[in-house]
């Protein structure tokens, strides 16, 4: 099969072995060290039924949120909680953005909802602008929007986000917002929407431990929103006890470890210009995004051939407004940088000296 194709697997990571994995976009420092304690005195604990309210996580993320721990709702990733809200509201129509994380949709027709995708262009670099308020019809229940977007990486900015959420509490809808690359950012407290949680009950926010901390086989993700009702419907559709023991307790120590966030922050900072400096004297077409990975555009398939160099990068071509030819990469360390592009060079000579 085609490496280039995709697979009934929708998502990046889907390989075993000693590849070098820039398809999935966690944190390139690995695991912290006391997060890495904190499970393994977990495991002691292996044999009790976990808190299914995480008492003591919703406090520890409410203390780090500034916000009631009655806001919070604890899930087995962000990805659970997507789908618990979309059960929980069983929006009848519903607008995403395309490309866009797809998740939003196959948990959206769950519900049998009718789904708008609101194409954002690759001539206008991926960016959402204002035209988007106009895709909003009577009977829109809820939106879908990621900050930054999954997989281009770019910000929606905070002016036009607060028109729309202004706009979705006129007219009864919801918003969705997806956070859970926003620590990836150079300065996110200026992108989020936490502050906005008071006044607009309408507003849900996803977080998640899995990118930033390097935890995506732990799964754990949390809610914001307002409206307490909700999270608890959202409680309600989905088994009990979906966040074990030792993701709790795994949690609970992440959100100490400011020095480690600001360690990750600084080597994505310092490493993402340099990655989309050297893809571009590649002659890829890259798009500026702002997070911890880039979207490029490759003119010759790269996937089987990184994967025989022991690379894994992830390909985009089934993300509704991509094809193929675009392509995903995590920003990691140096060394790994330099690695995927010395790959990507001698792949695209050989492929440059075929034609």
């Amino acid at each position: 099969m085609n490496a280039d194709k995709l697979d009934t697997h929708a998502h990046g990571g889907d390989y075993s072995g000693t590849l070098l994995d820039f398809s999935v976009n966690v944190s390139p420092l690995g695991v912290p060290d006391a997060v890495r304690v904190a499970l393994s005195e977990a495991v002691t604990r292996a044999d009790r039924y976990p808190d299914p309210l995480c008492r003591d996580l919703r406090a520890a993320i409410g203390a780090a949120e500034n916000i009631p721990p009655d806001w919070i709702l604890c899930g087995n990733g962000a990805s659970d909680l997507i789908y618990r809200a979309a059960l929980a509201i069983r929006p009848k129509h519903a607008i995403v953005t395309a490309p866009a994380f797809s998740e939003y949709e196959a948990a959206l027709s769950l519900s049998d909802c009718e789904i708008t995708r609101y194409p954002l262009s690759a001539e206008n670099g991926f960016r959402l602008d204002a035209d988007f308020l106009n895709a909003f019809t009577p009977g829109t229940n809820v939106i879908f929007l990621c900050q930054p977007n999954n997989p281009t990486g770019v910000t929606i900015p905070q002016a036009l986000l607060f028109r729309v959420l202004e706009h979705c509490r006129e007219t009864g809808c919801r918003l969705i917002l997806d956070e859970c690359f926003l620590g990836f950012l150079d300065c996110p407290e200026q992108f989020t929407l936490r502050g906005k949680l008071p006044d607009f009950p309408n507003l849900l926010l996803l977080r998640a431990f899995t990118k930033l901390y390097g935890l995506a086989g732990v799964r754990l993700g949390y809610a914001l929103c307002a409206d307490a009702a909700l999270l608890e419907q959202m409680r309600r559709c989905g088994p009990p006890w979906n966040v074990s023991e030792l993701a709790q307790a795994a949690g609970v120590a992440a959100l100490r470890e400011s020095a480690y966030v600001d360690a990750v922050r600084r080597l994505v900072s310092r490493e993402r210009p340099k990655l989309y400096a050297d893809l571009s004297a590649l002659g890829l077409r890259v798009i500026p995004g702002e997070a911890n990975f880039l979207l490029f555009r490759s003119p010759a398939p790269l996937s089987d051939a990184l994967r025989e160099r022991g690379i894994l990068v992830r390909n985009c071509g089934n993300f509704h407004g991509l094809d193929d030819t675009w392509y995903r990469v995590a920003v990691r360390t140096e060394a790994e940088n330099r690695r995927l592009i010395a790959a990507l060079r001698e792949v695209l000579c050989e492929k440059r000296n075929v034609l």
